[in-house]
């Protein structure tokens, strides 16, 4: 029986593009495409029914997001000018995790000017991975500093759609700009309830525990979203004292605000979040939530031993720092 790389690209092509259900295994052929390939599938894809470009460019950033070794990053920058606004959206999904900077014109000039406000926030969403990389000294703040300033301005233009307004808000808060905090608290206190949700998400991925207050407010709020995202932030900015807090959501009637609240202690750690999930994956009245606690109880030793190695890391420039004599002496 052939494999899937012995059948010719034509032919693979051709499966994915016709008949009733297109065989999602062979999208693998597109990645990695030699040239004449490549150059191939670009005459053919746009000759390919719309709903059909829907669907497999759907499926492709599905599978980019369970499955990190998978790189369809030419195929998405490709479909960014494809005729559908699904296709266009599903290809800005797709490199949510890119650290290309190529991309980056690309996707403002969508955040700018494309006519569907759905894609103009994904675009957001997907500057929002370049702003946090330059937050965390992975990527070059020069390139990141004009997409916060096209993140601002978006925002700010009375004119743009609440939908885009909201993810703006949400991929600009990680950023080390003096205007941030300003325009969280002022979503937050004034804004619709959808912006304030957005406000509340804001709160977690600037990692600033002065939001801690309002946050742990918000997780007896009586709204189940405004838990939910509560408990989340609360797992972002990974403080302590919602330890306690989020132990009772666990419970919360809304099985969205439990399965929040577990993965927001996995993400804090620590010996006490360490011994409630143990707990809760020891007892069947929560079965249910086991495959979720376990990948809590994943992060929180990945988390709790990678702190243990910076620990170490620190002791051992300490001790580089000590002179012969010193080391003599002790």
């Amino acid at each position: 029986m052939r494999s899937k790389k012995d059948m010719p690209f034509a032919s693979a092509l051709e499966a994915l593009f016709g008949g009733e259900e297109p065989p999602i295994h062979l999208l693998y052929r597109l990645t990695d495409m030699k040239d004449e390939d490549f150059a191939y599938f670009k005459r053919v894809w746009p000759t390919v029914h719309e709903e059909r470009r829907r669907v497999l460019a759907r499926h492709m950033a599905d599978i980019v997001e369970e499955d990190f070794l998978v790189d369809f990053t030419p195929v998405f920058d490709y479909l960014f000018t494809d005729e559908s606004a699904e296709v266009r959206q599903s290809a800005l999904d797709g490199v949510w995790d890119s650290d290309d900077p190529r991309l980056i014109p690309l996707i403002l000039a969508m955040l700018q000017n494309d006519a569907s406000t759905s894609v103009r926030a994904a675009a957001a969403r997907a500057l929002a991975h370049f702003v946090l990389l330059s937050e965390w000294g992975q990527f070059d703040p020069a390139q990141a500093k004009p997409i916060v300033a096209a993140l601002l301005a978006e925002y700010e233009n009375p004119s743009t759609a609440l939908e885009v307004r909201r993810a703006t808000l949400e991929a600009m808060s990680s950023a080390a700009h003096p205007r941030i905090a300003e325009l969280i608290d002022a979503a937050y206190e004034d804004g619709t309830e959808e912006l304030q949700l957005s406000a509340i998400f804001a709160m977690g991925n600037s990692a600033d525990e002065r939001w801690l207050p309002i946050l742990l407010e918000e997780l007896s709020s009586p709204s189940p979203d405004f838990r939910a995202e509560a408990a989340r932030a609360c797992g972002m900015i990974s403080h302590a004292d919602a330890v306690d807090d989020l132990e009772t959501l666990v419970d919360d009637v809304e099985k969205e605000v439990g399965l929040a609240a577990i993965i927001a202690l996995g993400q804090i750690g620590g010996d006490r979040a360490l011994e409630l999930l143990t707990r809760l994956s020891e007892d069947p009245d929560y079965d249910e939530f086991y495959d979720v606690i376990d990948d809590a109880l994943e992060e929180l030793e990945w988390g709790d031993s990678e702190f243990e190695m910076l620990s170490l890391a620190e002791d051992d420039d300490e001790f580089d720092l000590l002179d012969d004599d010193d080391l003599l002496l002790n």
